[in-house]
């Protein structure tokens, strides 16, 4: 498959993937978000990316989360860290692009390296997890603003950045605040106030 898939074709790998209705209705509203809030970032900060990438990768960027589902409809949190080489390998049996399945594999935290997963004891194949190219780091930056807590929340970038040291080690922080001036901040109070989500 060369051609990038359509939202109506991501839709249906999200159902086709979904152990849950639950589940799809939480994955699934993540990912438009996530889509949603890239676009708003690329349209204002850098509008020669490419649009139809950019979403394409924000709607398939957690597809792996589902096979992270437990018995009871929960994610298993310890594992959650490998959604991401998962998704990745989904979209690889399906026969998508290098440059799509990435998307899942390079949006965890502010990207991961082989140092990190070797000093933090990472359950992750040794590799260099990281945004490369512009559309990439969109989403990976997008996403950060919303979460599939419960109940889900869109995060402003002070509530992202006070967690992101204690979850993905030191340094992290500056990678963020360089993300941030780059691109700068997505307004969240429509998006929150459409989706019903809190702010925090």
């Amino acid at each position: 498959m060369s051609s990038l898939p359509t939202p109506d074709d991501i839709r249906a790998l999200h159902e086709k993937y979904a152990p849950t209705p639950e589940a799809f209705e939480l994955v699934y509203t993540h990912c438009r978000v996530v889509a949603e809030l890239a676009e708003r970032l690329r349209a204002e900060a850098v509008p020669e990316a490419d649009a139809e990438l950019v979403r394409a990768g924000a709607l398939l960027h957690d597809i792996g989360a589902y096979e992270l589902f437990d018995a009871d409809g929960r994610l298993r949190l310890g594992e959650y860290i490998r959604h991401g080489v998962i998704g990745h390998e989904i979209l690889r049996r399906e026969g998508f692009p290098e440059r799509l399945c990435r998307f899942c594999s390079c949006h965890i935290g502010v990207g991961i390296t082989r140092d990190d997963i070797r000093r933090q004891e990472q359950p992750l194949p040794e590799a260099d997890y990281v945004a490369s190219t512009v559309e990439e780091q969109l989403v990976m930056y997008a996403d950060k603003f919303h979460t599939k807590s419960d109940p889900p929340a869109f995060l402003s970038a002070e509530t992202y950045a006070a967690g992101l040291a204690r979850m993905f080690g030191p340094g992290k922080a500056a990678a963020f605040g360089a993300l941030r001036e780059r691109f700068g901040e997505p307004e969240l109070d429509g998006p929150a106030a459409r989706y019903g989500h809190v702010r925090r």
